[in-house]
């Protein structure tokens, strides 16, 4: 096979303007009136805070931080918190949103938040990281709580700053509050299995979708955009059921290989050298552009958001794709895509099952009780399968796209319950 260099792609459509032009088609369908609109469209609490840290150099930078609450109806907000350069509210916004419908799609009892740190933690030591994550909560300390906002790991995060969130929160409170985090470490009172729990809910969602296409899973072939927690976790859980990953990527590039690329042999190289697939051998470097084209039964954009886009959205050769990144596709994409045929997973459904593991976790922290690896295996599949149906069903009686399906399901969910306990 050979390649030609596509077109870049241009930077990029508002991931809010993505979210807000999907939120309008469904809740148009749904009949929402204005009021009601408006209730769920404006987040309930916006934070920014600005965060003064003694960096190793002796210097001080001030790091400018967010918290986006965009829904407490369900219950308590929930949202992971990324450190990266390009973090701003806008972004950050978007995400809150996009937790508040994951939550109501797959049935949970969370609202939805959001909140980052405009930071390069690739270029600050691990003193700096703890020193600006205890900051930020310190900052966070009257949003956050166990039964009012809890954060989670997220781009740029991980159990680590999760475990130095709990304390910080922990140590202001005077006592250990477990709950108040999801993400942490084992020993802390974090759950098993939540770190493979987004990727596993990308395959659970990927053999529900082959099952509606009638795709033998043994003859199926997958490209995964993306080779982080997510995206390493469901290219190996679909491997190990029969399916032929033929290309990954990550930051340092593309690899393809036509026979399959050998998964164990990609996450070894993984750990041995720096979390990179840099240097790779088990494929042919190809443009990173070109996997999001090429001519397979399953495509996992499973790395940042607006990927998919006007100038690659007439390529996509996939049967199916399944969203394991926030906003792989934008919404100026979905015409197209919806025209070729193309079942597309949406991120709200296909990336649940994190989100489906963390409340796992919080429940066992609540309960002061641990869970057994096979009972929360058994139950996201589950939760996972049970919500593929459900928006499956609603895009066939609403004769709209699985995504637009799910803000149906997410919305009347959200909607329906902020009438019952009543608005003022």
């Amino acid at each position: 096979m050979s390649y030609i260099e596509p077109a870049p792609i241009k930077d990029k459509e508002n991931p809010l303007d993505s979210m807000m032009s999907r939120f309008d088609e469904a809740a148009r369908l749904l009949g929402i009136d204005e009021e009601m609109y408006n209730i769920l469209k404006i987040p309930a609490r916006q934070v920014i805070v600005g965060i003064p840290i003694t960096m190793d150099s002796g210097r001080i930078k001030v790091f400018e931080g967010y918290r986006v609450i965009h829904s407490n109806i369900l219950g308590p907000s929930k949202g992971g918190i990324r450190y990266d350069p390009d973090v701003n509210l806008n972004e950050v916004k978007a995400l809150a949103a996009w937790m508040t419908w994951k939550c109501a799609v797959v049935d949970i009892p969370y609202g939805g938040a959001k909140g980052g740190i405009a930071c390069n933690p690739r270029e600050m030591s691990a003193g700096e990281l703890e020193r600006l994550t205890r900051g930020y909560t310190l900052a966070m300390l009257d949003v956050f709580g166990p039964d009012r906002d809890i954060p989670a790991p997220d781009m740029g995060t991980g159990p680590r700053e999760m475990a130095w969130l709990m304390d910080e929160y922990s140590r202001a409170k005077g006592m250990t509050i477990n709950a108040v985090v999801t993400g942490k470490p084992l020993v802390l009172g974090g759950s098993l299995g939540r770190m493979e729990a987004t990727g596993r809910g990308v395959m659970v969602c990927a053999f529900a979708g082959m099952e509606k296409l009638r795709i033998n899973p043994y003859k199926a072939t997958c490209a995964v955009q993306g080779f982080g927690n997510v995206g390493s976790h469901a290219a190996m859980l679909l491997h190990e059921r029969g399916v032929n990953v033929v290309a990954v990527s990550d930051m340092s590039g593309a690899y393809y290989n036509e026979n399959g690329i050998d998964i164990e042999a990609a996450l070894r190289h993984l750990d041995a050298n720096n979390r990179s697939l840099e240097g790779f051998t088990g494929g042919e470097k190809i443009p990173p552009a070109s996997l999001l084209t090429l001519p397979v039964d399953i495509l996992v954009p499973a790395a940042k958001e607006d990927v998919i886009v006007e100038e690659n959205m007439h390529k996509i050769q996939a049967r199916m794709i399944v969203e394991g990144a926030n906003g792989p596709t934008a919404a100026v994409a979905d015409k197209v895509i919806n025209e070729k045929g193309i079942l597309a997973v949406p991120d709200i459904l296909a990336n649940a099952g994190g989100v489906s593991v963390s409340y796992f976790e919080w429940v066992q922290n609540r309960l002061g009780y641990k869970w057994t690896y096979e009972r929360i295996q058994r139950r996201s599949d589950r939760i996972m399968r049970d919500a593929f149906e459900r928006v499956y069903e609603t895009s066939l009686q609403y004769k709209v796209s699985m995504r637009i399906a799910a803000y149906i399901v997410a919305i009347d969910k959200v909607a329906r319950t902020y009438t019952f306990r009543g608005g003022y």
